[in-house]
């Protein structure tokens, strides 16, 4: 039968003062780096403007927002199937056609998340606006403003002014 027998222990040839200061060194700097990796990983960046998200247009087209900053944006929750359709489209439209050549935009986002005002699809929204009442301020992709699967750039909104949330219309007016 095989005996096996403890090794012994023989001193570390590097175990003086400096090799002590050097470890501690190293696990300091080793500990940084796992840090700065799970900060990495962990957080994400913030970002402070709604003027930094990119949306879908109506055609399905990425759009970045940034193309909106330095005017005062209206930015709108729309329906098509909706009791006061006729007169918020009007509205809009007369806002924009007033103030838009002086840095104003109405930027319209359907949604169907409220009494199922808005069932179309996001080409056949615009065709309609357009054609029924003569819209010509930008109209987006249809989204979901509330919830898990929300927009991005309406989850931002609705985080940074949660009082302009309503169940009728979804409007925030700013400049950056």
């Amino acid at each position: 039968m095989l005996k096996m027998e403890p090794l012994a222990a023989s001193p570390l040839k590097y175990s003086g003062p400096k090799a002590k200061v050097f470890a501690v060194f190293l696990s300091m700097v080793l500990c940084t780096v796992v840090l700065f990796l799970l900060q990495l990983k962990f957080l994400k960046t913030r970002i402070n403007s709604f003027y930094a998200f990119e949306v879908k247009d109506a055609k399905g087209r990425t759009v970045s927002l940034e193309k909106f900053k330095g005017k005062v944006s209206l930015v709108v929750n729309v329906a098509s199937d909706c009791q006061l359709t006729h007169r918020n489209y009007l509205a809009l439209q007369e806002l924009h056609k007033e103030f838009g050549p002086s840095h104003f935009n109405v930027l319209a986002f359907p949604c169907n998340q409220f009494g199922d005002a808005e069932p179309r699809p996001s080409k056949e929204i615009e065709s309609f606006a357009r054609k029924n009442y003569r819209v010509t301020f930008p109209f987006f992709h249809k989204i979901k403003i509330l919830g898990s699967e929300a927009e991005p750039a309406f989850r931002f909104l609705v985080g940074k002014y949660p009082s302009c949330l309503s169940d009728v219309m979804f409007s925030v007016a700013f400049r950056f």
